[in-house]
């Protein structure tokens, strides 16, 4: 028995999340586009092209090489363009691609969803602490 391949542009539904080919996919997709530092660079571009140091100042605390490898990284899955102009020194723009443009709304609406509900997550968290604290364990042997 083969096992049967979901037709190509099936739509991504709830019925057909199980298809192994279909997570493995969506999960490196979000993996690229919501770790922190491509969040961040993508929401940082949006506001038009910048230079390395530039993007670096804006992003604050991330470091050179993660700068890097995230800027490859969206590069690779064509979210950012590198533009070397061949100036002495060489400069070096990064924007957007359009189909890095058009993870902008989704990021945006991320990024406000989480500003207008950190507090609540914030109790949230402490009631759930201070429950998990308060269960005393029980013993070896016992249930």
């Amino acid at each position: 028995m083969t096992a049967k391949k979901p037709q190509e542009g099936t739509p991504v539904t709830p019925g057909n999340l199980h298809v192994p080919e279909e997570c493995r996919g969506i999960s490196e997709v979000l993996a690229r586009v919501g770790d922190k530092w491509s969040v961040l660079v993508v929401s940082t571009l949006g506001g038009g092209p910048k230079r390395f140091n530039e993007l670096r100042r804006c992003l604050g605390s991330i470091s050179q090489r993660m700068l890097t490898l995230t800027l490859r990284g969206l590069e690779r899955d064509g979210l950012v363009k590198r533009t070397v102009f061949p100036t002495i020194p060489p400069r070096v723009d990064y924007a957007l691609t359009p189909l890095g443009c058009s993870l902008l709304t989704p990021v945006t609406q991320l990024s406000t969803w989480a500003r207008q509900n950190r507090a609540a997550i914030e109790k949230a968290r402490q009631r759930f602490d201070l429950s998990v604290s308060n269960v005393v364990p029980a013993k070896a042997g016992t249930q």
